[in-house]
């Protein structure tokens, strides 16, 4: 069993990450690790420890200590939360990245997990089947720091053998925690309103097509990437990751067959920049490649387990 840590574990992935992790390490090989000081309800199964990815110094005592095999790091300002305050997210997207970097480098981690996502390409990179070697010009200060990650991610495992790996997310759909400041999250709360009041006012065009995901098809992904040989591992910077691409006019149409008398309307905000500058869709034939991967949701089934499972009472 490996010893696992997941840093920003009470975020949209850490926790089913580490839900996942934890079947497969046991529960008290997983630890979660949170700015958050209380352990959140869906994680108190295993050790959990209050952790400041920026407080460097404790970061780095914490994994010297403990001497991990396996190292997530998911703690991050999203897309449009990092417009907001680019300075910050600038210095929390990188700086944590860097401690963990140097640790694998001094030899106190095995493997790092880092993610990164589609908001590395730009307005000028391919929009449709997006290849994994393209233009990347992005224009937010999320998708600046992804691919400013990327090129160290890579650099480290050239200059160092770092056992680093990555993979672009598309958009993530989960029921299991809240949206958390993304620009493809309409698509999480969207089923939620379905829900409690059967109406949602999109803050996308209804045209705006983008790759998504349902996260059970992520974690299986980034667990399957972690667990491939070294050897197979190609690609350092980060792997393209497709599943299905939809626009808010087609997921509306889909919960409609669900629940008829839901209305979807449109009111586009400054996200709407920031999705136009995103692919459409996503060609991930490296990974299908390297580690076979293969999603399995499509948009009917990823809406039928949505709305079965959406809690309102989380909002």
């Amino acid at each position: 069993m490996s010893n696992v840590l997941v840093i920003g574990a009470g975020g949209q992935i850490g926790t089913e990450l580490v839900l996942a992790l934890r079947k497969n390490h046991g529960e008290q090989n997983v630890v979660a690790a949170d700015i958050k000081i209380e352990c959140p309800p869906l994680l108190t199964g295993g050790p959990y420890v209050q952790m400041d990815v920026l407080n460097r110094d404790a970061v780095r005592n914490y994994i010297i200590y403990k001497g991990f095999d396996e190292v997530y790091l998911l703690a991050a300002l999203l897309s449009a939360t990092a417009e907001k305050n680019p300075d910050f997210a600038w210095k929390l997207n990188m700086e944590g990245l860097f401690t963990i970097l140097d640790l694998a480098k001094e030899g106190h981690i095995k493997r790092i997990f880092w993610p990164s996502s589609i908001a590395v390409f730009g307005p000028t990179t391919p929009a449709d089947q997006t290849p994994q070697t393209t233009v990347m010009e992005p224009t937010t200060v999320y998708g600046i720091s992804k691919l400013a990650g990327e090129r160290w991610c890579e650099y480290y495992h050239s200059k160092f053998g770092v056992d680093v790996r990555s993979i672009r997310y598309p958009g993530l759909i989960s029921y299991k925690s809240l949206p958390g400041g993304g620009t493809t999250d309409y698509a999480v709360d969207i089923f939620y309103k379905a829900k409690a009041v059967k109406s949602f006012t999109s803050f996308l065009s209804e045209d705006t097509a983008l790759p998504m995901m349902f996260m059970d098809d992520a974690i299986r992904a980034t667990i399957e990437l972690m667990n491939a040989p070294s050897e197979s591992i190609k690609i350092r910077s980060a792997y393209n990751l497709g599943g299905i691409s939809f626009t808010p006019k087609q997921l509306g149409e889909a919960i409609t067959k669900v629940i008829p008398d839901f209305q979807i309307s449109y009111a586009p905000d400054f996200r709407q920049e920031i999705a136009d500058s995103w692919p459409n869709s996503i060609d991930d034939s490296e990974a299908k490649k390297d580690w076979n991967w293969k999603h399995q949701y499509d948009l009917e089934g990823l809406v039928n387990i949505m709305l079965a499972n959406v809690d309102i009472n989380l909002l």
